[in-house]
Formats: C-alpha cells, sequence, structure tokens
C-alpha cells in the first residue's frame, strides 16, 4: 500500500468513527497515527467521556478482534495472560489463553489493578509474546493496546511506574465536549432511538498492516532528526524536570510524526508535524520535579514550553518528495 492509498483509508476510517465518536476528531486523529505507528496508547481522563466507547468504536472500524479487561484490585496475571489448566480427559496440562489474546485489547482503568498485575502486560505490550512455563506464545498481529486510566480517584489505585508508562507510544487527555458538540450527540442519540451506533469495517488486520508498512515510506530529512534529538535533549536539561525523556521517546516522536504527515496528505514530514505530536509522545515519559504538583505545573505544559523554545529547522518540504495528491 502506497502513502497516498494510507491516507485515502485513514480519511475513511476516521469518517466512519465520527459516527459513533462525536467531537472528538483530533482525539481519533491521535489514536490513529499511534495505531499506525505500531504502538498502544493510553488515554487518561475523567469517567464518562468516551474512552470506552472509542476503543470499541476503533475495533469495529478496522476489523480487528476485540477483548476487554477490567482491572480491578484483585485481578491476578494469570487472569491477563492465562493459565496451563489440568485436562482430566487426556490427563495433560493444557494452556488456557486469557484476553490478552486479541488483536485490540481495552485495558479498563488499568491502574486499579496492583503493580504485579501491570507488570504482566510488559512483556505482551513491549515483545507481542507472553511466556508461561518456559514457553514463549506469540500474540495474533495486529497487537494494540488502548488502557484507560482515571486520574481524579487515588485511593484504592496504583500508579502507573514509569517501565510501564514508557511501554505507551502516547498519553492523550480528552477533555470535556463543546456545549455545540454535546448537544450534536444528545441529538443524535434521540433521532437513532437505540443505544448504540452500527458502524462498518473499513479495512482488516492485514489492511491495517499493510498501512503501517506505507508508514515507513514517509521521508523524514536529517535536520528533522537533530530537531527531534534536541527536543528529546531539551527535557533531560530543563530543570523543572526530574528525569528526562528516554531514547524510546525520540523514536515514538518519529513515527507519530510519519503518520501526523499521512492525515496531511504528504509522504514527507515537516517540522509542524512533529510539534503537533510532541506532547502526546513526550509528556508521559518525563518526571517533574515533586515540588511542581503544589504550583499545578504538568508534563503536558512543560513539552509545550520547551517547544516553543528549541528552534525550529528550515526545511525545504518540497526537498525529500512530492505531495501526495488526495
Amino acid at each position: 500500500m502506497t502513502p497516498e492509498e494510507t491516507a485515502r483509508q485513514a480519511a475513511a476510517i476516521l469518517d466512519e468513527l465520527e459516527k459513533a465518536v462525536v467531537g472528538r476528531r483530533r482525539t481519533l486523529e491521535l489514536v490513529l497515527v499511534g495505531i499506525l505507528a505500531g504502538g498502544h496508547v493510553l488515554l487518561e481522563d475523567l469517567p464518562g467521556l468516551g474512552k470506552t466507547l472509542i476503543a470499541r468504536s476503533f475495533a469495529r472500524v478496522l476489523g480487528l478482534d476485540f477483548a476487554r479487561i477490567q482491572f480491578t484490585p484483585d485481578l491476578l496475571p494469570s487472569d491477563v495472560i492465562g493459565a496451563p489448566l489440568y485436562d482430566q480427559r487426556n490427563g495433560e496440562m493444557v494452556f488456557r489463553p486469557g484476553p490478552v489474546f486479541t488483536q485490540l485489547l481495552l485495558a479498563d482503568e488499568i491502574n486499579r489493578t496492583p503493580p504485579k498485575t501491570q507488570a504482566a502486560l510488559l512483556e505482551a505490550m513491549g515483545e507481542s509474546q507472553v511466556s508461561v512455563d518456559g514457553q514463549t506464545r506469540r500474540l495474533p498481529e495486529p497487537f494494540v493496546v488502548l488502557a484507560t486510566d482515571n486520574p481524579i480517584e487515588y485511593e484504592g489505585t496504583y500508579e502507573l511506574p514509569e517501565a510501564q508508562l514508557d511501554r505507551f507510544l502516547m498519553r492523550l487527555r480528552l477533555g470535556y465536549l463543546s456545549a455545540a458538540d454535546e448537544t450534536d450527540m444528545l441529538r443524535r442519540r434521540v433521532a437513532r432511538a437505540a443505544e448504540n451506533v452500527p458502524l462498518a469495517a473499513v479495512t482488516t488486520a492485514a489492511g491495517l498492516l499493510e498501512m503501517r508498512e506505507s508508514l515507513e515510506r514517509v521521508e523524514i530529512s536529517e535536520d528533522l532528526l537533530d530537531y527531534v534529538v534536541a527536543i528529546v535533549a531539551a527535557t533531560r536539561r530543563d530543570p523543572q524536570v526530574q528525569v528526562g525523556a528516554s531514547p524510546r521517546g525520540g523514536l515514538a516522536l518519529i513515527q507519530l510524526a510519519r503518520g501526523q504527515a499521512l492525515l496531511h496528505q504528504r509522504d514527507y514530514v515537516v517540522p509542524d508535524d512533529i510539534k503537533q505530536v510532541a506532547v502526546p509522545a513526550l509528556a508521559h515519559r518525563i518526571t517533574l520535579r515533586p515540588e511542581l504538583w503544589v504550583r499545578r505545573v504538568s508534563a503536558d505544559d512543560v513539552v509545550a514550553r520547551l517547544l516553543g523554545a528549541v528552534p525550529t529547522p528550515r526545511t525545504d518540504p518540497a526537498a525529500p518528495a512530492a505531495a501526495v495528491t488526495g
């Protein structure tokens, strides 16, 4: 699949998603970019803002197998990845796959389960495989985790450690709908006289893998690679940051910028593509100094400020390749 074909397919996917998800076009774009870049996405915001709806809608429109895990304090690692069971019929141990053996996994309220169970997802998210009783089992392709996190309830929750956060390609915060979008959502619900919106599959698992491959043909110039390194380095030098972004953050920024370029009907990256995905890609990878909590300074604010401080390269957008025509 060429970048041009991927751009058209991405537009069709977003249009179909908007039939069910109202007023979230930019969020849907970012989630799609994250999936195309081969990563996992953390949706962090208040209850009732559509996080679960977004995950279910993506599974339907992308034609992927879907499973949901409701994370609770009593959830065990075997409830996530599966466990061997004794089969009385043949007297052998048989592996029972857990819900992680799917193509799109919704990890709902992932911060409500203890670290031991959270860690059960680490290998699956990083290597697309699980190891049980000394045997490694591959997960289906593609394997995508969309996790939700409730940021306001702290009692009975377990904050995700840095190693787990770094497995997510990006973190998104939804926010409330505008008054006009919320009215439109209510109007649509009354008009269809049904709870759920029927969505059509725009592509398949094989089609999504082809779209991912086309991302590798999106050009990014040397000066933009230096720009990405400068942004990541700035997070490590800033006095408000205790721990800066890892090299994995730079890799994530490149792949997300390529996906962003495709959404803009281009097969080459410009500096604005990098800026548009920098906060979702890097904010969850940095640790702020503890005293900033009192001043209500967020990691998103710090990354946005650093973007304004790092000089933007003057790149000729026509140099890498011709524009994709839609």
